[in-house]
Order: structure tokens, then C-alpha cells, then sequence
């Protein structure tokens, strides 16, 4: 079965402040668009799991206008703190991009 990454235009994650990261999902086309967002992977439940968050903590916006799924939710640790490992958050995709479609 094809992964979200696989499936995808593009996958990225960034900082959205020092509390919180984004992963952004560029499906492409709304065809990719809707197969991505009906997928259960794209989840809060599922995103809480991959991220150890709570999915209530979760924020999950769909912007069908240019294909695009946003997926917000907090750190771990502050952005800067002593045992936080990806200040600008840009690996956390990874995990995204791995889930099953």
C-alpha cells in the first residue's frame, strides 16, 4: 500500500511558534486531495499516536481551494529548551509521510 509521502506532491514540517509545529501536506490535485484526507491516517487520533500528544491537542485544516492539509499540534518541549532536538522542527514530517494511505 502507498504511504502519504508516496502519494503526495509534497511533504514538509516547520516551526509555527515555540510551543507548537505545522506539517503541510501538498496533495497536488484535488483527486490526491481527497483520497489523502479520507484517509485515516489523517486523523487527530492517528497524529496524536505518532507524535505523543493528545489528540484533543491536535489541529487538522483541509483547504480544498489549493489541495493542501494542514496538520498543527504542540511540542514536546518548547522550541530552544535543553532536550529539544529539532529546533525549526523541520524533520518532523517524517513520520507523516510514512503512515499507510
Amino acid at each position: 500500500m502507498a504511504t502519504i509521502g508516496e502519494t503526495a506532491y509534497y511533504v514538509r514540517s516547520k516551526n509555527a511558534g515555540p510551543f507548537w509545529v505545522t506539517v503541510d501536506i501538498f496533495c497536488g490535485d484535488k483527486e490526491v486531495f481527497e483520497k489523502i484526507s479520507a484517509s485515516k491516517s489523517v486523523s487527530k487520533e492517528k497524529v496524536a499516536e505518532v507524535y505523543g500528544v493528545r489528540s484533543e491537542e491536535v489541529k487538522i485544516f483541509y483547504i480544498p481551494n489549493l489541495n493542501v492539509i494542514k496538520i498543527s499540534y504542540p511540542r514536546l518541549v518548547p522550541q530552544g529548551q535543553k532536550y529539544e532536538r529539532d529546533m525549526h522542527a523541520g524533520q518532523q514530517y517524517v513520520q507523516i509521510s510514512e503512515l499507510e494511505m
